[in-house]
């Protein structure tokens, strides 16, 4: 009897073992096709960015780079993607904490409404802040009123960068935060912890990988956003151009060397990013094996 059992128990095993497994042809298929199409819409695109921005030499990638509407462009880049990232940390850290932590009427509806960026066009959100914001908009007459510009400026930039990024910290957020639960929270606040220590002390350290690989996907996102930001910034040249507008420009107008030499830095910047997320994924994943270590000694 116990042999049948033991017979019947290496059956089912091997059966699991059978269905959880591949012949050694498909996985090499499989992984053919994974490398081919990356090397085909990944990797050879960057290398012919790369290739075309510096195909005229050095001399004429350097002055591409640094003449004052490129140089412009950069800047404002950057200005957008420095105001946008602290503003979706702080947005995602209290949509997540509330979320996760509080059950409340209309919580699933909050958790849509972060989705939105996901689920609009930035194009058809560009066009929404131009009816609110524009001349003829909907807090139009009063703007202009008080001299406040906000279409075709930097503001309007802001605005739309904001609003298209905004998900990428919350959403990196809510999950863990609901995995991780309030017991510990609730056990700091009934050892005597006010509402700030318990948040840097217990809150804060738990989740910090997560929101430093949100922050890198929001800034990424923030600097190669163009359809919102086409939108209401009017393109105007040395004023509201960022590098995606500034490279569009220059490709409409011929100047191709100029345009991938832009590109390459938006690509080296991608490629930064990339390398952050690994370094970040690599440190929470050694962080996390010293904490097993630490747990399996004691």
């Amino acid at each position: 009897m116990a042999g049948a059992i033991s017979s019947l128990g290496s059956r089912k095993t091997g059966t699991a073992h059978a269905a959880t497994s591949e012949a050694p042809w498909v996985r090499v298929v499989l992984i053919s096709i994974a490398l081919t199409f990356l090397a085909l819409f990944l990797f050879l695109p960057l290398v012919v960015v790369f290739k075309e921005a510096f195909a005229k030499g050095i001399d004429v990638y350097l002055a591409s780079v640094s003449e004052p509407a490129a140089a412009h462009a950069i800047k404002l880049t950057l200005i957008a993607a420095a105001i946008a990232v602290p503003c979706n940390v702080i947005f995602g850290l209290a949509a997540a904490w509330a979320i996760a932590k509080f059950d409340f009427r209309g919580k699933q509806f909050v958790i849509t409404l972060i989705d939105l960026p996901f689920a609009v066009s930035p194009v058809i959100a560009g066009l929404i802040y131009m009816l609110l914001f524009g001349r003829q908009g909907f807090f139009g007459p009063w703007l202009g009123e008080h001299d406040i510009q906000i279409m075709f400026a930097v503001p309007g930039i802001v605005l739309a960068t904001v609003f298209i990024t905004f998900p990428f910290v919350a959403r990196e957020l809510i999950p863990l935060m609901q995995e991780q639960g309030k017991e510990q929270e609730e056990a700091a606040i009934t050892l005597g912890a006010s509402g700030w220590k318990m948040f840097w002390r217990v809150t804060l350290p738990s989740v910090k990988w997560a929101l430093r690989y949100g922050m890198i996907l929001c800034n990424a996102r923030a600097m190669g956003e163009f359809g919102a930001v086409s939108v209401v910034s009017g393109k105007i040249r040395e004023q509201t151009n960022t590098m995606p507008l500034h490279i569009e420009i220059l490709y409409n107008e011929y100047q191709f060397a100029a345009a991938f030499a832009v590109a390459s830095l938006l690509a080296l910047l991608a490629l930064v990013t990339l390398v952050l997320k690994s370094l970040l994924e690599w440190k929470a994943a050694r962080e996390h094996e010293l904490a097993v270590r630490a747990a399996s000694a004691q």
